[in-house]
């Protein structure tokens, strides 16, 4: 596994459940490219960030600045977000501009490093909640399975005991923590496969040089301080509400699935009502339609919306079963897997 792209797997055997799915979502156009879409979420996502910076600057020694710094955590997500659909070849369709663009939004512009994020996303798609192959089920700080909980030691196995509590709290330090792997995984300590290391190392020290140059130039110490801490602790509990709802509390597989099964079964989609779904849509960039997203992975966000009838009447064809719920249910359900798996720790 490379990072060179996360796309969607084209090599499925001609008669398989996918290949049928994926001819009725070819035949519907929804693989078609959407540039004006990204146009104008780029320009809007520029606007924000220029609204932002002029409030931080306009307002100097300001106790709104606290709200500034919500404002900019936000910014930062929605930066996130369409990184993310650039790593994914949403917006080019091929390698050099989608990492020009990936490590301009990543490394410059919310201090992350792109490639190591491609390589460590690359492996959760393939084998998204599978233990052993997946990044985003390892254990650490938190636990997803009984055997995970019962070998963890130190400050960890006391987090893990009271993990579905201390998850928000945690998620706190998400963003921080994601910077220092991804730092790690630029110096070579973690094993990840990423091209142009000193490019992106340069890229992640201007960003921090930067913002942290602004922060002392037009803050006291106590409020750079005090904006550092909402900002980023508010960042990481927004990545946090985008990502964890999708997959958590859903199967682990343990055995060989299909490329169908192997996706469907472990998302879960996230639905609002009338008047809450296109702010859900546009809070989570289109990943609450995820079961859609690990299907489709080069499918543009604003398709995702439309083929999830298709998506979905398919899977009841075929008897695969199709998990959607809404956003405090899929937390429930999210919460329920890591007081389940730490279980073993409280008995």
């Amino acid at each position: 596994m490379t990072s060179s792209t996360i796309t969607d797997a084209s090599a499925r055997p001609a008669g398989s459940d996918f290949a049928r799915l994926s001819a009725r979502v070819s035949a519907a156009g929804l693989m078609r490219r959407r540039p004006g879409y990204y146009v104008a979420r780029s320009l809007l996502v520029g606007a924000f960030a220029a609204a932002t910076a002029t409030a931080f600057v306009l307002l100097g020694d300001s106790p709104w600045q606290l709200a500034v710094a919500a404002a900019a955590a936000v910014l930062y997500g929605q930066i996130a977000l369409l990184a993310h659909d650039v790593a994914h070849r949403q917006v080019f369709r091929t390698r050099r501009p989608s990492a020009i663009a990936g490590r301009i939004l990543g490394n410059l512009g919310i201090g992350m490093s792109y490639g190591w994020w491609m390589d460590k996303h690359t492996r959760h798609h393939a084998n998204p909640n599978h233990e052993g192959l997946d990044p985003d089920v390892e254990p650490g700080a938190l636990v997803w399975t009984g055997e995970q909980a019962r070998a963890s030691r130190g400050v960890n196995r006391l987090l893990n005991r009271h993990q579905a509590v201390l998850f928000f709290p945690l998620l706190t330090l998400a963003g921080l923590d994601l910077r220092r792997a991804s730092l790690q995984g630029l110096l070579g300590a973690n094993g990840a496969k990423v091209r142009r290391r000193g490019l992106e190392l340069t890229l992640l020290a201007v960003h921090a040089l930067g913002y942290l140059v602004a922060l002392l130039a037009v803050l006291p110490p106590g409020l750079a301080v005090a904006f550092f801490a909402v900002h980023q602790g508010l960042f990481g509990v927004y990545l946090g509400s985008i990502f964890a709802p999708n997959h958590k509390g859903m199967e682990m597989p343990t055995q060989a699935m299909d490329f169908l099964r192997k996706q469907v079964l472990t998302s879960r989609n996230v639905a609002g009502g009338r008047l809450t779904d296109g702010l859900l849509h546009v809070a989570m960039g289109g990943l609450n339609h995820q079961i859609e997203h690990h299907l489709f992975p080069s499918m543009p966000t604003p398709n995702l919306r439309r083929s999830r009838t298709l998506v979905r009447e398919f899977c009841a064809e075929i008897g695969v079963p199709y998990h959607e719920t809404g956003l405090v249910r899929s937390w429930a359900e999210s919460l329920g897997q890591l007081r389940a798996a730490s279980t073993p720790l409280r008995s």
